[in-house]
């Protein structure tokens, strides 16, 4: 079996401001891998995807203006947004036997955004 949870960047990037957010995803990141420990004698996979900047209504202020984007690209050192396919793609790849020895792992998809500090 496989378990896919859904993360964030702020799993490992605080977020000042939005505290409740970060903490809640610190947290997803530990059930995740004590989860994946406790499951992978059965052969459950589980892992997590961890988005960065995803073009969605969500976080439209950091790229709706060409002055927002290009802000935003100075934390991205691939320097584009991502698209929700970035995720599906992820997703896919994650839940099938290409993936078979992945297990209890954070995948960042994140145009490199947690290179920065």
């Amino acid at each position: 079996g496989k378990i896919i949870c859904m993360s964030s960047v702020h799993e490992m990037i605080p977020w000042s401001g939005h505290v409740n957010y970060a903490t809640s995803k610190g947290g997803i990141m530990l059930m995740m891998k004590s989860i994946a420990q406790e499951l992978a004698p059965q052969k459950i996979r589980v892992n997590s995807i961890c988005p960065g900047a995803i073009k969605t209504p969500i976080n439209k202020e950091a790229w709706e203006t060409p002055e927002a984007l290009e802000e935003l690209m100075n934390v991205i050192p691939y320097k584009r947004i991502g698209q929700v396919e970035d995720i599906g793609n992820t997703v896919v790849w994650l839940a099938s036997d290409l993936a078979d020895y992945v297990n209890g792992t954070s995948i960042f998809v994140d145009g490199g955004m947690t290179l920065f500090p």
